[in-house]
């Protein structure tokens, strides 16, 4: 990853590491950052843009400091100037400095690690990845939904593509991307699963939420 890193802020999407991410770009700004983008390194940080960003989406509204680098694997460029591109999530970094020279924002970061884990972690990521095994395919019966998970997917793989793909609040899926271990991240995700199933079940409830 370059010393400066292009940023792409959107309002509702996150990226996870390890984890796939379609994109179209159509506004000049961020043409001109996928065209630099694909000539070097070919990495661009996905953040999200805070509350209030349509005040300002022209310029350069707040977003919280931690996003996610991707690495750019497909590219089309349309006859018009526009770009479908697909990001592959890298790592998860903090932004430290934004830099303004260029149409489109550049922050220096800092990199964040996941934390290791050791035994006890991993037999807990084991346990809360049968929990959500067993929630997915109770959905499968219950709405006729179809979330297959591939049984040689890793569970780091697995709770990222999870947290990323599935119907989530964009603050929350920030929230999970915010924690420094794998473990925690499972154990708030079963846990923000767990209750919006209690939420359905419970008559009113949905509607208090809102």
């Amino acid at each position: 990853m370059s010393d400066l890193l292009p940023l792409f802020p959107l309002p509702n999407v996150v990226l996870f590491p390890n984890v796939f991410l379609p994109l179209h770009i159509f506004e000049p700004r961020y043409r001109k950052m996928v065209a630099d983008a694909i000539t070097g390194d070919r990495m661009i940080g996905m953040v999200l843009l805070r509350h209030g960003w349509e005040q300002d989406y022209e310029g350069r509204p707040p977003v919280y400091p931690i996003g996610c680098s991707g690495l750019i694997t497909h590219v089309e460029q349309l006859s018009d100037g526009r770009y479908n591109i697909v990001l592959r999530g890298f790592e998860r970094f903090r932004v430290v400095a934004e830099d303004h020279s260029r149409p489109y924002r550049r922050a220096s970061l800092e990199r964040l690690s996941e934390q290791p884990m050791d035994g006890n972690d991993r037999a807990a990521v084991r346990r809360q990845r049968a929990k959500l095994e067993t929630m997915l395919a109770s959905a499968r019966e219950s709405k006729g939904a179809d979330p297959k998970i591939p049984s040689a997917m890793g569970d780091e793989d697995l709770v990222n593509a999870l947290a990323q793909y599935l119907d989530l609040e964009p603050l929350e899926k920030q929230a999970l991307l915010e924690h420094h271990s794998l473990r925690t991240r499972a154990e708030s995700l079963v846990e923000l699963l767990e209750i919006k199933v209690i939420m359905a079940r419970t008559p009113g409830m949905s509607n208090v939420a809102h």
